[in-house]
């Protein structure tokens, strides 16, 4: 291997190879808490190695392709995820997938924008974006979680937060029909509006990779970028699989730690953020923001737009009702939020303060999913 591509890629080439030997020694097994541990640790190196070899290919295609395509590698990992404790786990799951979803929107809104929010604001005096593209991103956000998480706590043709057949396929498809027309957007028809002032990398490369010394990173070979789509692939087909490994030991140790069942979806959002979250902070350090905020809104709406749709279409195969509707303590939460990120986007500036009170509503939803 060069150099350049072992600067590039590092550790990461060898980890999906090593989490898939992990699942392969391990399918069809039910670990007992130390090697449950181990295969633990393989999931998480997936996770994080599959979305810095998205990141890879993201800075090949250039921004903002480069943030849609993490948020939608990030979002095949949380279906891959949810589907997998679905099917294979002991506990409650009728809720496990409106818990994700909405653990994934609190940590894109509050958790992912307000470190970004702190860092640049610190950093540069005033975290600088666009309010035009962040606004339509931010609206969409918005949009989505209203018909698929706040409508079904109110519709009464079912019992519960349930929907009927035919509202949960209106959800699904106008979940898809709200993300395209966002990525055609923000793609093609105004993508100068999401766009930083300066050329942007998804995962904001260190100094090191800038060869030619023109102050940006250099883009990927394209002998870098194809290894890093293979190992993608691999990436995602392994967390899967470790997943559903995974998956009672994960419930097991909710439940003898005496947590909210809804905890089991704040894990699994956090896992698969942690990495997007990194990237966004280092953008942020770049004084890119308008970057780090189309991935924490990108992430948020294919959380949603493609979530939704794919458990819609799952549900067909799984046992027991879906229920996506929040929970009233949930709701509040969420609105605030709403409140918040609308106030903060508006001006297009940010000063550290936006920040800190973003990231405050994230630790209030964290601690009330523990001890509601």
């Amino acid at each position: 291997m060069s150099a350049s591509t072992s600067g590039r890629l590092g550790w990461t080439v060898f980890t999906p190879p090593l989490a898939a030997a992990v699942l392969a020694v391990s399918w069809g097994s039910h670990p007992r808490p130390l090697a449950a541990s181990l295969i633990g640790l393989a999931l998480v190196g997936a996770v994080v190695s599959g979305v810095h070899h998205a990141e890879v290919v993201a800075h090949k295609v250039g921004e903002p392709f480069g943030s849609l395509l993490l948020a939608v590698a990030v979002t095949v990992i949380e279906v891959g995820l949810i589907v997998m404790l679905m099917v294979s786990g002991n506990g409650d799951t009728a809720t496990l997938a409106r818990d994700t979803v909405f653990a994934a929107v609190m940590i894109t809104l509050n958790g992912i924008v307000g470190l970004a929010l702190v860092v640049a604001a610190i950093r540069h005096h005033l975290a600088v974006f666009n309010p035009e593209g962040t606004g339509s991103a931010l609206a969409t956000v918005i949009t989505l979680a209203g018909l698929t998480l706040v409508v079904p706590a109110f519709t009464t043709s079912e019992a519960g937060p349930v929907l009927t057949g035919s509202q949960l396929t209106f959800a699904a498809l106008a979940s898809l029909v709200l993300y395209a027309s966002f990525v055609f957007t923000q793609t093609v028809r105004h993508r100068d509006f999401f766009l930083s002032n300066t050329t942007s990398t998804p995962g904001g490369w260190a100094s090191a990779d800038d060869a030619d010394g023109d102050g940006h990173a250099d883009p990927p070979t394209d002998r870098e970028a194809w290894t890093s789509a293979f190992l993608l692939v691999l990436s995602l087909v392994t967390v899967v699989g470790l997943a559903k490994v995974e998956s009672y030991s994960i419930e097991d140790a909710v439940d003898w730690l005496g947590f909210p069942h809804a905890v089991v979806g704040v894990v699994i959002a956090m896992l698969v953020l942690a990495p997007e979250t990194i990237a966004a902070v280092r953008a942020a350090l770049l004084d890119r923001v308008q970057t780090s905020l189309n991935l924490a809104y990108g992430s948020a709406m294919a959380s949603i737009g493609l979530t939704i749709p794919a458990i819609a279409v799952a549900s067909v195969w799984l046992d027991g009702d879906l229920a996506l509707g929040l929970e009233p303590l949930q709701l509040v939460l969420l609105v605030i939020s709403a409140v918040v990120s609308v106030l903060t986007v508006v001006p297009g500036r940010s000063k550290p303060m936006n920040g800190v009170v973003h990231l405050v509503l994230l630790a209030a939803f964290l601690l009330l999913t523990v001890a509601p």
